[in-house]
């Protein structure tokens, strides 16, 4: 069996006038479960063994205070990751597949949308996902990312 881990970033500072969505910030409580969410992964015993992140500031925040509780973890950065569809970030972690577990780092609606592919088979089945919240999905090792193919395991949100 194989994980992958899907983490939607913590709570980011609103837009100020002029910023780019990609350098908004986490804020204070986003910080905080960021934290948590590294806590819960380590206490549930599911430190990944490679992190794919999005280039976002909050993104790349979160990780930073996952990998404050977990320690150190190969990442990649990857572009496809900012608003990806389902269908991309399926593809982003199929490429990876050779890994016994793998964190994605990301966003809404893309990664609950996903979630509830690889779960249910239908994309439209999803409840939400929560900032810094986490759904840990396992499958067989060789299976390619396909709908229906996995288990959600484990959700957690702070």
């Amino acid at each position: 069996m194989r994980e992958l881990i899907l983490l939607r970033h913590a709570h980011a500072e609103g837009a100020v006038a002029g910023q780019d969505d990609t350098d908004r910030p986490l804020s204070p409580e986003g910080r905080a479960e960021a934290e948590a969410a590294g806590r819960w992964l380590k206490d549930h015993g599911h430190a990944p063994e490679r992190v794919l992140v999005s280039p976002s500031r909050r993104t790349r925040e979160t990780l930073e205070q996952v990998l404050s509780v977990l320690g150190y973890v190969e990442q990649r950065e990857d572009r496809r990751i900012y608003e990806a569809t389902p269908g991309t970030l399926m593809q982003v972690a199929d490429e990876h597949r050779d890994i016994g577990r793998v964190l994605i780092v990301g966003h809404n609606p893309g990664l609950e949308q996903m979630a509830a592919l690889l779960a249910s088979g239908q994309s439209g089945d999803f409840r939400g996902m929560p900032a810094g919240g986490v759904a840990v999905l396992r499958m067989p090792a060789d299976a390619a990312l396909e709908p229906g193919v996995a288990q959600l395991a484990a959700f957690w949100w702070p």
